[in-house]
């Protein structure tokens, strides 16, 4: 199963949109499910609810920083090149579905 196949059918089971997709990378990045679900959990409905950030766009960040993120925060460069990795992640999002923002993708 892909991780895109992967993620939908967490979200059918009733995880919301962040959960689903952090649920499908856990094996990627070591991380356990009750952790990975607990970290996602306020991400659903656009965080909490309010329809604002998408929460498959939530969870692809929580994964990029676990894959790509950094640490210190002195570390400029590295923070400079996440949030570019970020941007891109974010516009490829958007240019394939219209929009990052829950009310817009669910209307």
């Amino acid at each position: 199963m892909t991780k895109p196949e992967l993620a939908r059918s967490y979200f059918k089971e009733g995880y919301n949109c962040c959960q689903a997709v952090v649920l499908a990378f856990c094996d990627d990045v070591n991380l356990d499910k009750e952790t990975a679900l607990l970290i996602a959990s306020s991400f659903g409905g656009g965080i909490g609810r309010l329809r604002e950030v998408c929460g498959a766009v939530s969870g692809m960040c929580i994964i990029a920083g676990l894959k790509n993120g950094y640490i210190s925060p002195k570390a400029k460069e590295e923070k400079a090149e996440h949030y570019k990795l970020i941007q891109k992640l974010a516009g490829e999002f958007e240019k394939k579905n219209g929009s990052i923002i829950c009310k817009v993708l669910t209307g």
